[in-house]
């Protein structure tokens, strides 16, 4: 059950309560909690949430409250997945890097031969 994000650049505090479902007060204690969730400040201290923002929390909402997970069950969830997609997000995969490194050694070793020859 994801609630659906508006399509904006930034969000207030009580826009993101709602959207999440939890009081304002929640999100504030979960900015303490959580290192992840530290949304962006006005001089005068009013939050602006960015979408990024928005997930994470409805993410730590989910983990709270529907998977049931304590605060430091649920930080650690959050590392452990951060950790998965790290790798995923950049798009590195193990065999093509392989191949790809094998491809171009083949080919320099080529060059170097063409050019040892040349040279005799």
């Amino acid at each position: 059950m994801n609630p659906k994000i508006p399509d904006k650049i930034f969000f207030k505090i009580g826009e993101v309560a709602k959207i999440a479902g939890v009081e304002q007060h929640v999100l504030r204690y979960w900015e303490d909690e959580f290192d992840a969730l530290q949304p962006n400040k006005t001089k005068s201290g009013q939050r602006f949430y960015e979408k990024k923002d928005v997930e994470l929390v409805i993410k730590i909402q989910q983990l709270l409250y529907l998977e049931r997970y304590t605060i430091a069950g649920a930080k650690n969830k959050l590392k452990s997945s951060g950790k998965k997609n790290t790798q995923l997000s950049l798009g590195f995969d193990r065999e093509s890097f392989l191949d790809k490194r094998n491809e171009i050694i083949a080919e320099l070793e080529s060059a170097l031969k063409i050019i040892d020859e040349g040279e005799i």
